[in-house]
């Protein structure tokens, strides 16, 4: 009799439903058939059983934090069971080890990951019965039956499970030193909180910490544009003022003079160009992908991209979701008709039928088996399902991946852009841009958020004379970088070689994954969150005071730059494919921690930091307990205390009273402090805070409570 381990419970239940079966407590039992013909038994992992052991495991003395005792460096590592899933480890023990047993089917996830949860568990049971691999990139019926029936040996994926051992290995002497060191660094300044540093989440917060302060730096400036109308014998278009391709003009008096110079004037159509841009489709998902588009289409995190995609796959309606190709092979695509032809059925996409292009099975930009690695696209399967009968996030992730399959089998979108250059006066030179869609193509099926409506030009001939009907100027300003989008997050993780001045490692870190892989962004991210090192409003992400501590805190050290990373992941990927020792690895990593220990505490003494993050620092989520609520002084309405709500401050009476005493802190632009938060309930006045941010101009003021009006206004100017 064989055991089949499953990753997860709904993945297990999915494998088995396509044989007979009874329900027992903890596994399913497969009746006598022709893949199993003495039955076999079905467990499951919940997800990791197993962890990595903490620190006074190895050495009672790591259990206290201390400079001192860094760094903490075990000899051997040992996982152990997961206190909360004892029960569940103990049936896959009790069945591992059953006499009747004879074959292990590892059925984890085909990944990295996966490969390691199932091991682990097998090497905690000391198992040591034969092992085979099942691997497959759906759980459609079809793929269980011809995955059983194609098992990989053992030894195929071994290697992969000693990079992921290696990796979590290394991230652990990493995380537990690096945060240890730079918590008690930082408690020695006053900041009283927990700074977990890691591997892939600190040069991710590095670069989100990087753009904050390029926001908070910039100083915008105003300049003016000149737009123009002009009549052309009754054809009538707009055009702004260039010089040298600027439109930007540095002062007001000499736009306006531009302006009256062209008020009324003889105008020409000097140069008019016509351009035909042809746009692809767009490719196949993968996980990356997925995620920025969601977030940027519905506002979803990451997470909750990869968790309704999760539970599609599990259920058979989508392939595997944590794949990082966007290619599918040719095998695949022979399946393509028959799925096609079911979503066809379907009343959303029945006006997209029939297709344009009956198959892509020969187009490398679909379908190339050197560019699919450990899994293929994420594709609808052939089991197509009653769209009515997903719920409304799974029906809009749906209906995207079944759409792109649909738009990769019509033709290019086509555009005509038209730039005219107009003369006035033979002097001042207006460029006026349009775009007219000739052939919708592929956008019928996948509509795009056009970014702005550009004008649709009339017909104009070079050559053509008229006159400037109407003259306007404009006042602008320079806008500061924007923040990214958690979709936007997702992307910078995965093309984070950017970043790096090494051009060779920058091309290992473009070939691995960039920060993190597919399967473990999105968790980076939400540990972010919950570290209270991001924030997110309105999809924005906002660095803390918090993060901004620890990364100047990091400074140049290599822990904050995408290149470690670069490094590690070529290492790792080497131990992947067999041609690198994980023993040689974390040797390295050892006299890495060692040399950061020893450098990071002299450093240390010449950390100096700014009021601004000083005052805003809020110490976040304490080990085991939740966010400190911490007075910040008296509500001016009702006498309660006022407390750091996260995006604003406010009174902790609401609950009680419904107490609307509120702050935001961000006004104009500007952060309000806690400093100023203070002075505000204290003296009614905060400090003169510079900088704030009308439509019209810049201006500093201080933030006043008139007891009159019960509401906080503006000094303007005060000193």
């Amino acid at each position: 009799m064989k055991l089949i381990i499953a990753e997860k419970p709904d993945q297990g239940r999915t494998l088995a439903s396509v044989f007979k079966t009874k329900k027992r407590e903890g596994f399913i039992e497969i009746q006598p058939n022709e893949i199993f013909p003495e039955g076999a038994y079905v467990s499951w992992a919940i997800g990791h059983l197993t962890e990595l052991a903490a620190p006074e495991k190895y050495d009672s003395a790591w259990k206290k934090w201390s400079i001192e005792g860094l760094p903490i460096i075990p000899n051997h590592f040992q996982y152990e069971v997961v206190r909360s899933k004892a029960k569940q480890y103990s049936i896959i023990n009790k069945l591992a080890n059953d006499p009747q047993v004879t074959e292990i089917i590892h059925a984890g996830d085909a990944g990295r990951e996966g490969e390691l949860i199932i091991r682990n568990i097998l090497r905690i049971a000391r198992c040591s019965k034969p092992m085979k691999r099942l691997w497959i990139s759906s759980l459609t019926p079809k793929a269980i039956k011809e995955g059983f029936q194609n098992l990989l040996s053992e030894s195929n994926t071994k290697n992969l499970y000693y990079e992921a051992y290696t990796r979590a290995c290394a991230d652990w002497v990493v995380g537990m030193n690096a945060s240890r060191l730079y918590t008690l660094l930082l408690q020695k300044q006053g900041f009283s909180d927990v700074f977990s540093v890691g591997r892939v989440q600190t040069p991710t917060l590095a670069l989100i910490v990087k753009r904050e302060l390029e926001i908070e730096n910039f100083v915008s400036e105003p300049f003016w544009e000149v737009e123009a109308k002009f009549n052309m014998n009754g054809k009538k278009y707009s055009g702004k003022w260039e010089n040298t391709g600027d439109s930007r003009i540095k002062t007001k008096e000499l736009a306006e003079k531009i302006a009256q110079f062209c008020s009324g004037k003889q105008a020409q159509a000097v140069e008019v160009k016509a351009e035909k841009k042809e746009f692809q489709p767009p490719l196949l998902y993968n996980l990356s992908a997925i995620q920025a588009d969601a977030n940027r289409r519905f506002k979803f995190s990451p997470k909750k991209t990869l968790d309704v995609l999760q539970g599609l796959y599990q259920r058979g309606i989508v392939s595997y979701p944590r794949s990082d190709s966007r290619y599918v092979t040719p095998g695949e695509a022979d399946g393509f008709p028959a799925i096609l032809g079911k979503l066809s059925a379907i009343p959303e996409f029945k006006g997209l039928f029939p297709l344009p292009i009956d198959s892509i099975r020969h187009n490398s930009r679909y379908v190339n088996e050197k560019k699919v690695t450990d899994h293929y696209a994420i594709i609808p399967t052939e089991q197509v399902p009653n769209l009515e009968r997903l719920s409304g996030d799974e029906k809009k992730l749906y209906e995207l991946i079944a759409r792109t399959l649909i738009a990769a089998h019509y033709p290019n979108s086509t555009a005509e852009y038209t730039t005219i250059k107009t003369l006035v006066e033979g002097r001042a030179e207006f460029i006026s841009k349009g775009k007219v869609q000739l052939d919708e193509g592929w956008r019928k099926v996948l509509p795009q958020k056009e970014k702005e409506k550009e004008q649709v030009l009339p017909q104009i001939l070079e050559g053509e004379t008229g006159v400037v009907s109407k003259v306007d100027v404009k006042e602008s300003k320079t806008q500061p970088p924007k923040r990214y989008t958690e979709g936007q997050l997702i992307t910078l993780m995965k093309t984070a070689g950017k970043h790096i001045e090494d051009k060779e490692l920058e091309k290992v870190l473009m070939k691995t994954e960039g920060l993190g892989t597919e399967a473990t962004r999105a968790g980076i991210i939400t540990m972010l969150k919950d570290r209270a090192y991001i924030e997110i409003t309105k999809n924005l992400v906002h660095a803390t005071a918090k993060a901004k501590i620890l990364i100047q805190a990091i400074g140049e050290q290599i822990l904050a730059s995408p290149e470690m990373t670069a490094k590690w992941e070529q290492r790792l990927k080497e131990i992947g494919q067999g041609s690198a020792s994980p023993g040689q690895f974390m040797e390295l990593t050892g006299k890495m921690v060692a040399h950061l220990v020893a450098e990071t505490a002299d450093s240390s003494l010449k950390w100096n930091f700014g009021s601004d993050v000083t005052d805003a620092f809020m110490p976040g989520k304490k080990r085991g307990k939740g966010s400190r609520s911490t007075s910040l002084g008296k509500c001016r309405l009702c006498g309660g205390s006022v407390i750091d709500k996260g995006n604003f401050y406010g009174c902790s009476n609401y609950q009680k009273t419904k107490c609307g005493f509120t702050v935001s802190k961000k006004i104009l632009g500007k952060t309000i402090t806690q400093k100023n938060i203070k002075l505000l309930l204290k003296d009614g006045s905060t400090e003169l805070i510079e900088g704030f941010q009308s439509k019209e101009k810049s201006f500093n003021a201080k933030l006043l409570w008139d007891e009159q009006e019960q509401k906080i206004k503006f000094a303007l100017g005060a000193g």
